[in-house]
């Protein structure tokens, strides 16, 4: 562990955002509570200063530079938390400032940065990926001068990202049994693992990464920092293809437990925290409770604490989101189905093969140069995933060539 970095400097930099940043509340989930059998409560970190916790470290870092630093300016890469983080720091501390930013960052979110940063900060959109993004911006720190502000891998960022312990510690009325925190790089967990290791050790520590995206679960695993040979990007906020230098050592030695959670998992929760308790959370926004309810190795005996790390969402994605829990609950299912072109074909395959209450939701030709025959791709809502069976076998007494087409299968991904 660095030497800048221990529990003296988290309280240093909640001192230094006192009055800067929002002292954001802790709200009880009755849903989970529910669920679970213990109180959770959602940390609505997504009510934040940009509608994420990342102000905290950004601000922080950026508030202890010198003035010749403050001269050069600062440069950054993010998936559009940190980015808005680091526009609100050089706005309020009058800092020039450049951000760098995926091409699959939501356009809400390069909005945000501008709106925040103002005159103060200039998007730069390049790369596919947030590791593109940040060769990016180092190599223009080594060109400018430009201080690089790290959204993780920085002593001075995990600190002020660990002020969330702090107010953990003051606004829960009983003594918290398990805290659940997102992990991308791990900046965010290691100063909250930090802070509670020597204030309430007790506390078990518990991180959540996409499945998708689980560099850290692989750090762990090989021991060191490894870079993932592909990451899913829909988490974009954790979609981070390698765990930190510095984070690393602090999750292995503090963090009791790393789990993975599918992304189609993730959506589950985005839909449920919305119609539930009314939060529009982004999909790493969604990464701990999303945990909580089916993927802890390790029960909680007392309260729990999530983190919901943020809410900036494009709404325009939803449409995705609700596809990606259906299929993942099992209540949305595809099939490429060989209709023979003579008269009714399809009214058999609706009469015989479909019962009540499973509708179809997709029809498309996928081939429509043969005369003889018309392959269409079929998709089918279910009301119970138990109900699945039940199709399948009306499926194999039909006349008609059925092909399941499975998720996570290459067919899948070709035609999705």
């Amino acid at each position: 562990m660095p030497d800048e970095l221990n529990t003296q400097t988290i309280d240093d930099a909640a001192a230094r955002l006192a009055g800067v940043i929002h002292r954001t509340p802790l709200e009880l989930s009755e849903r989970l509570t529910s669920a679970l059998g213990v109180p959770v409560l959602l940390k609505r970190e997504d009510q934040q200063i940009g509608r994420s916790y990342k102000v905290r470290g950004a601000y922080n870092l950026i508030s202890t530079l010198s003035p010749s630093e403050r001269q050069r300016g600062v440069v950054c890469a993010s998936a559009g938390n940190h980015g808005q983080g680091v526009a609100f720091a050089c706005k309020q501390l009058a800092i020039h400032g450049k951000v760098f930013l995926p091409s699959n960052t939501p356009r809400q979110k390069r909005d945000r940065i501008q709106a925040l940063g103002g005159e103060w900060i200039e998007p730069v959109v390049i790369g596919s990926s947030y590791d593109e993004a940040s060769a990016a911006a180092h190599a223009d720190s080594r060109r400018t001068g430009a201080v690089y502000v790290h959204p993780f891998d920085d002593p001075r960022t995990i600190a002020g990202q660990g002020t969330i312990a702090i107010e953990l510690a003051e606004q829960s009325d009983r003594p918290i049994d398990t805290v659940v925190v997102p992990i991308g790089g791990g900046g965010l967990i290691s100063g909250i693992a930090l802070w509670f290791a020597l204030h309430h050790p007790a506390i078990r520590i518990v991180g959540a990464e996409p499945a998708g995206a689980a560099s850290m679960t692989a750090a762990l695993t090989r021991g060191a920092p490894v870079a993932l040979a592909e990451v899913d990007t829909f988490v974009e906020g954790a979609a981070v293809g390698s765990a930190g230098e510095i984070t690393y050592p602090l999750v292995r030695d503090l963090v009791d437990e790393v789990v993975t959670v599918p992304e189609g998992a993730v959506c589950t929760e985005m839909i449920d925290l919305y119609q539930s308790e009314g939060i529009v959370a982004e999909p790493a926004g969604a990464l701990a409770s999303a945990a909580v309810r089916a993927f802890l190795n390790h029960r909680p005996e007392g309260p729990v604490a999530c983190i919901v790390s943020g809410s900036n969402n494009d709404l325009s994605r939803y449409a995705e989101v609700i596809e990606r829990s259906l299929v993942h609950e099992g209540l949305r299912h595809y099939f490429l189905v060989t209709f023979p072109q003579e008269p009714g074909a399809l009214r058999h395959f609706l009469d015989d093969v479909l019962a009540h209450g499973e509708d179809i939701v997709v029809f498309d030709y996928v081939k429509k140069n043969n005369r003889s025959t018309g392959p269409a791709l079929v998709g089918i809502d279910i009301e119970r995933a138990e109900d699945f069976g039940a199709l399948l076998k009306r499926m194999d007494q039909s006349p008609l060539t059925i092909e399941q087409v499975e998720p996570g299968s290459p067919l899948f991904a070709f035609l999705f």
